[in-house]
C-alpha cells in the first residue's frame, strides 16, 4: 500500500479490524517495508492503525507498534477515541 492506493481495506496488507461495535472504519497494515529494519522488508514485523472515513476521503492516525514489542492494537484507545 502506497499515498496512491485506496486507504481502505486491501487484504492480505491491510483489513478492517472486526467486532469493535463501531461505524468507523479502523484498519491494520500488516506488510510495512522497512529499510531501517534490515533484511526485513515487508516481513518487518511493523503494524500500523488508522481510521478511515471515505466518505470525507480522511484518515486518522492511531497507532504504530512492533508485533514483536505487543501481540495486538490497543482496542480500548480505538474505542475510547472513536465511540
Amino acid at each position: 500500500m502506497d499515498l496512491e492506493d485506496e486507504p481502505g481495506e486491501s487484504p492480505p496488507f491491510s483489513y478492517q479490524i472486526a467486532n469493535l461495535g463501531l461505524q468507523t472504519c479502523i484498519i491494520k497494515v500488516k506488510k510495512i517495508a522497512c529499510k531501517a529494519l534490515k533484511g526485513r522488508g515487508v516481513n518487518s514485523g511493523l503494524r500500523l492503525i488508522y481510521a478511515y472515513f471515505p466518505k470525507d476521503q480522511h484518515i486518522v492516525f492511531i497507532e504504530l507498534y512492533h508485533k514483536n514489542d505487543k501481540e495486538n492494537e490497543d482496542r480500548q484507545r480505538i474505542l475510547d477515541n472513536f465511540k
